[in-house]
């Protein structure tokens, strides 16, 4: 069974910096079509993707996030990373962690992931 375990998120103020974390466990899904991500969403708003990281470590953002937020991974401690520099209020969401083992591209839609973090607060004030 696929667990997906978000940590990190918090309350900062804007131009602070947050790095969460997703553990996973039961996902060992190592094919060249295996994508993770990074999802938000707002309270009113639609979940929106973040960032996508593809099994061989290419990257895609979200043009609101490019040049200041990182994803990266840990396979040997099957752990994916957001580090979020440069914090904004407009960046304040819950936000979730994917994956999807069988995606041709890691797009960065969220009615494409399959499996589900529970996600993780982020509250950035003015």
């Amino acid at each position: 069974q696929v667990q997906l375990v978000e940590s990190g998120g918090g309350s900062v103020q804007a131009g602070g910096s947050l790095r969460l974390s997703c553990a996973a466990s039961g996902y060992t899904y190592t094919s060249s079509n295996n994508c993770m991500g990074w999802f938000r969403q707002a309270p009113g708003k639609g979940r929106e993707g973040v960032a996508t990281i593809t099994n061989y470590g290419s990257t895609s953002y979200a043009e609101s996030v490019k040049g200041r937020f990182t994803i990266s991974k840990d396979n040997a401690k099957s752990t994916l990373y957001l580090q979020m520099n440069s914090l904004k209020p407009e960046d304040t969401a819950m936000y979730y962690c994917a994956a999807d083992p069988q995606l041709v591209r890691c797009w960065l839609s969220a009615s494409l992931y399959r499996y589900w973090g529970q996600g993780t607060q982020v509250t950035v004030s003015s």
